[in-house]
Order: C-alpha cells, then structure tokens, then sequence
C-alpha cells in the first residue's frame, strides 16, 4: 500500500463513510469538519439497495436495518390523489430495495463506525493551505496546524473549497431554477412505501422513515433562487401546495412550524474526469451532485468511499494509478445517476395542469420500464 496516512475533509455521509473503509483497512485517517458539531438537519434520507451494500462494507448495515423503513416500491399519482401506476423496484436481492431513515440516525451510525474504526474528527477546523510536493501532501489547518499526508480526500459539498482550488470557479454548482422543501411528520399507517405526487409544474411526495415517521417533499419552481426568509417557510410551503388533493391536501392543513421545515435549492455539479490533481481527490457532491429524483446522492457518496479504499488497498501500485483505476471504476456509474437525475427533475418539471391527463398516460406506460431498466444497472456490483 502506498497510503498509509490520509486527511479527509468534511464529515458527512461520504466523508464519515471514507473515513471509517480507510481505517478498517489500516489507514490513519485525520477528518475535519468546519460544522462545531457533529449535529446535523433532521430531515430523511433514502437508502436504496446499492447505498446499503456500501453500508454493509462499512459493517454498519444491521444498525441501519434496526433504525429504517424498508419498502421495495413506489407509486405514482396526480396531485388529486388518483392513482397513475405503481413500481416494483428492480433493487434488492441479499439487501432490501430501499431502507428510508433520519438523516440524523444514519449520521450517527456513520459517526460511531469511524471512530470505532479509528478515525479521528475535529470540528470546527477547515482546511486553510496544501502543498502537494509530488511525495506526500503538506496540510496547514485553519487553526494553524500543519500535517503531512498521503492523500487528501475533499468530501466537502456542494461549495468545496478543494474543487474550487483544484479545477477553479467553472465547476460551481449550477442552481437548476428549482428547489425542494422537506418536512418530518407523523406517518399514516397507509404510507408504507414511496409515493409521488404530479402536481402543475411541483411534485410531492412522502417517504416513511420509521413506524411512526415519514418525510414530506416538495419540489418547486423558484426563479432567481431566492432566499427564502426563516420565519415563513410553513406559510410558503403551504402556499406552494395549494392546488394538491388526497393525502397531500390532508397533510397541508398540519403545516405550521417554519422551524421543521428544511428548504434546500436543488444544484448540480458537473466536475470532468478526472477528479482529483497529484494527491488531493474531490469526491461526492463536491464531484457531482445532482437532483435527488432517484435518491442516490448519499449513494454514490458512499460507493466512492468504498471504491477508493479498495483501490487504495491495492499493492505495488503508485498513487495517481490508484486514482485513475477509482475513476474508471466511478466515471460511468456517476454520470448515469446525474443524467437520469437531471432528466427526471426536467421532464417531470415540465408537467403542468393542462398537459397532466396526457402525461398520465405516458407515465402509466414508461415508466415502470425506464425505472426497471436505470434501477437493474444500480443493483449491479459497484
């Protein structure tokens, strides 16, 4: 192995993943985190069959199990509530298709396999200044430290400061002109799976979490990406839904604390291959974020933690070869999901009130294919 020490940079799902496959394998692993805490959104997360595989790897996948929600379809309505078509998901096998929890749980989990596996975090620290001198990485922290690496991993998000000083300002995230609002509460005992609402250019949707849990979405057109003030989301969501009948339309009507809603501008990130330069790699969102349509974000996240470290793993193999054989094996999975992602959160986008009794139609008899087929890809090995 020619890493023996690794920094890696932010602590979310991708990082905390990366952190704890490195050191189970031997790795040293420093993790920074500018957050001052390891407190996070309250919002859910899906889980699908290929992101609960990378789990397992991470030895994590019984505790995840133990605290979701599985299901293994989903249904798709109008925004009355009149039923379109229902798919049977094409993941699974020797996991379930989908397991849905709190964001906040699965980063927990992760939380606790790092540190079990080694990993040391610091919060409240960034990453100020890098030389890489070809033969290790020198590391000077915002809090003036300085360290010497191996390999420097950016699992940073959307705004990484690592891509920006890799590959420049072209690779920022490019606002799609929409964005998604979520909400935790209470789950009816008929929501058991994933269903999505076609509304007149939104789409809703819930996703249950737990026995007594499940998260509202809502995906809404918002020219100009405009800062949406803390105080008025409830009132703005509510607004946003009107129109929308059936279950959506019941829940509008419990919608009242800003607080609990999460608002989030959908962006994409389009970084070229390859994505890193010398020893410093971006990965996840920082590489390539995309719509959430297809819930695999923290998917292929997780999947590039695992890739990496078993690349990495490799004997007798220099470090910028380690780092082109992990692109090979990311560069055609990723961009599928951005893709299709972006496809979806058009298409569906594009739907209003008037198109709506002819969209059904389409979708009634499309899409159980087009998810069959992009889902059959997604349950291969990784």
């Amino acid at each position: 192995m020619q890493v023996t020490r690794v920094l890696i940079s932010g602590a979310g799902i991708g990082g905390l993943g990366a952190a704890t496959a490195l050191a189970r394998r031997g790795v040293q692993v420093d993790v920074v985190e500018q957050r001052p805490n390891s407190d996070v959104l309250g919002v859910g997360i899906n889980q699908p069959a290929n992101s609960l595989r990378a789990l397992r790897s991470l030895g994590v996948l019984d505790e995840v199990l133990a605290t979701g929600f599985p299901f293994d379809r989903t249904s798709f309505y109008d925004w009355q509530g009149a039923r379109i078509v229902e798919c049977q998901s094409a993941l699974g096998g020797d996991v379930p298709a989908n397991v849905a929890l709190s964001r906040r749980a699965l980063h927990r989990i992760l939380t606790a396999a790092a540190e079990r596996a080694g990993a040391k975090i610091t919060y409240g620290a960034t990453v100020e200044d890098l030389v890489d001198s070809g033969e290790r990485v020198d590391v000077t922290f915002s809090d003036r430290r300085t360290e010497a690496y191996d390999l420097v991993v950016g699992f940073e998000g959307l705004r990484s400061r690592l891509r920006r000083r890799l590959f420049g300002t072209g690779y920022d995230p490019v606002f799609t002109g929409y964005s998604v609002w979520r909400l935790t509460m209470s789950r009816p005992a008929d929501v058991t799976h994933t269903m999505l609402f076609q509304g007149d250019g939104t789409k809703a949707g819930v996703i249950p979490l737990s026995a007594d849990s499940m998260y509202l979405l809502h995906v809404t057109p918002e020219p100009g990406n405009p800062q949406i003030p803390e105080d008025r989301k409830a009132g703005l969501l509510v607004e946003r839904l009107a129109g929308y009948g059936g279950l959506v339309g019941d829940l509008r009507e419990s919608i009242t604390a800003s607080d609990a809603v999460v608002y989030s501008p959908l962006s994409e990130v389009v970084l070229p291959a390859p994505w890193f330069k010398g020893r410093v790699i971006v990965l996840g969102d920082a590489a390539h974020a995309c719509a959430p349509h297809l819930t695999q974000g923290a998917g292929m996240a997780l999947e590039d933690a695992v890739v990496l470290a078993e690349e990495l793993a490799a004997p007798d193999r220099a470090v910028d070869a380690t780092l082109q054989a992990f692109m090979e094996r990311r560069r055609e999975r990723v961009g599928l999901v951005q893709d299709v992602s972006h496809q979806i959160l058009v298409g569906e986008m594009a739907i209003t009130a008037e198109t709506l009794p002819h969209a059904v139609a389409h979708l009634r008899e499309v899409l159980p294919d087009q998810m069959r087929q992009t889902e059959s890809i997604l349950n291969q090995p990784f």
